[in-house]
């Protein structure tokens, strides 16, 4: 909740940057890329010290990276420094608190009702948004965006040293003792491999959705407080419409392992992409109608369906690929999606930029949602998996 919850609300000082120091909105978004892209790169890194090290420091330093990383932040004056302190920290920071190590932990404990654990999960994410950006905005608002970081760093520093020392990680990270005494391999027995899952078709049909469902997403929601208000809506108006994105991606994340159970993984990610590209069509349609009525129905229909490819896309590969080397693994499955992110958020700006708009971006997301669903229906072990 608070790693990726606190990393999301750069969103909200994207146009307090712009007209402070008059940036261009590839310039600050770019800064929200190369965040997503040390996420991505120091994944399967972060999955390898998990393996070997267990949760406990993974934890820790990454509450103690963003800490300081948010009041390095409310001094920062030139552009390069946001790049290298709410780029690149913050960008570890939420890799190592992120659902790399967090799948991993939560497979030694579930087996049958592992999509549902893992979906929940997810969704304090979404819990994260729903508090921190909203929050966020009002600090801005009220007072500036050098206070609203500082407010964010002392957070996170009452929580460092709670995490490190408080929380039971030798227990947690024990596991279920059946769920352990299952993952341990014969004598003899190699188990999965990284190199093992990249041979297989499940393998990169799992990172084409996550790369691409990436890409279509942040190509959108990292500008879609500014959005908002380019449109015509409030501030505050924007900021409540990005919170309550995250309270139907809490909902629906929270429900997508059964959803998936019940009527198929296959089934649940198709209608997710399709209720995507609706929100899209809708985002689409409000610049040229800045209409209340169309942003209300974009809300559900978007959020519901934000959120939910994550947790099924974990639960697969934690089962798929079950074993000693599982968080190296979804380490680098889950990179895609980070890298997909940050290319998505430079190339939203970039088209804004060069359109003075933002119809182009939303219509390339839409193209990225279709290339992202066919996995599900063209690579076998993906469209039969139970």
């Amino acid at each position: 909740m608070f790693g990726r919850g606190l990393g999301d609300t750069y969103v909200v000082f994207v146009l307090p940057l712009e007209h402070e120091y008059g940036w261009t909105r590839s310039q600050l978004t770019s800064v929200y890329s190369i965040y997503l892209l040390m996420h991505g790169f120091t994944s399967p890194l972060v999955g390898l010290i998990f393996d070997r090290l267990g949760p406990r420091w993974v934890y820790a330093a990454g509450l103690a990276c963003m800490c300081a990383a948010f009041f390095l932040a409310a001094g920062l004056s030139n552009l390069w420094q946001f790049y290298l302190f709410v780029g690149g920290m913050i960008g570890i920071g939420v890799s190592l608190t992120g659902m790399v190590p967090g799948s991993a932990l939560i497979a030694r404990w579930y087996r049958e009702r592992l999509s549902t654990a893992i979906g929940i999960a997810f969704s304090a994410a979404g819990v994260g948004t729903i508090i921190f950006v909203p929050l966020t905005q009002g600090l801005v608002g009220e007072y500036d965006w050098r206070f609203a970081y500082r407010v964010l760093g002392a957070v996170l520093l009452l929580l460092v040293p709670m995490v490190a020392f408080l929380v039971p990680w030798d227990r947690f990270y024990a596991g279920h003792p059946e769920r352990a005494h299952a993952a341990k391999l014969q004598p003899g027995e190699e188990g999965w491999t990284l190199g093992k899952a990249a041979r297989t078709r499940l393998y990169w049909g799992l990172c084409q959705v996550f790369f691409f469902t990436a890409t279509a997403m942040f190509t959108v929601i990292v500008q879609l407080v500014a959005f908002f208000v380019d449109v015509g809506f409030t501030p505050i108006t924007a900021a409540s419409a990005y919170g309550a994105l995250g309270l139907m991606s809490a909902m629906s994340v929270m429900g997508s392992g059964f959803t998936s159970d019940r009527f198929g993984y296959r089934q649940t990610i198709t209608v997710t992409f399709a209720g995507t590209a609706t929100g899209m069509a809708l985002l689409l349609l409000l610049t040229y109608v800045a209409s209340p009525a169309v942003l209300v129905a974009f809300v559900p229909i978007f959020g519901l369906c934000m959120g939910v490819r994550g947790p099924i896309i974990s639960s697969i590969s934690t089962r798929y690929f079950a074993g000693p080397n599982v968080a190296t693994i979804y380490g680098t499955i889950y990179s895609t999606n980070a890298v997909g992110a940050a290319f998505g958020s430079l190339m939203g700006g970039l088209l804004h930029d060069l359109t003075g708009g933002y119809r182009a971006g939303l219509a390339v997301a839409m193209v990225c949602v279709v290339i992202a669903s066919t996995p599900f229906w063209t690579v076998p072990a993906l469209r039969n998996f139970r």
